[in-house]
């Protein structure tokens, strides 16, 4: 087997759709980390963003060129800086997607509840 070609394929499948994407950029700590600045902070400009990471600024372009293309974020060019801002609506479209699978696990959390309970009643 072509793990190669596989490992392709899974990152292709992954990123088909808007969720997908959303979710590979949110695979990475880098990019959950300008996020989380981006919410805190509000607008930021590039040179800022980056001082809060160990690392070279093409590779740290790189990291917000992927939240930028899944729509994460938006550029704003002000005289010779750049500000990126936090976009939330893809935010909203997994939450919407990860929906019934958070009613799953409630259902199932509630019913062990229940059975926990009885126990509880049974040792009385």
């Amino acid at each position: 087997m072509n793990t190669t070609h596989t490992r392709s394929a899974r990152t292709e499948a992954a990123t088909g759709t808007p969720e997908g994407r959303v979710f590979a950029a949110l695979a990475s700590p880098v990019r959950r980390e300008v996020l989380r600045l981006l919410r805190e902070r509000g607008p930021r400009p590039v040179a800022e963003l980056a001082g809060h990471f160990d690392m070279a600024r093409p590779s740290f372009s790189e990291h917000l060129r992927v939240l930028r293309e899944c729509g994460l974020v938006s550029e704003n060019k002000v005289g010779r800086q750049r500000f990126y801002a936090l976009e939330a609506a893809p935010l909203f479209e997994v939450q919407e997607w990860l929906h019934p699978y958070e009613r799953f696990w409630r259902d199932k959390l509630s019913a062990l509840r229940t059975v926990l309970d009885e126990m509880e009643d049974e040792k009385s």
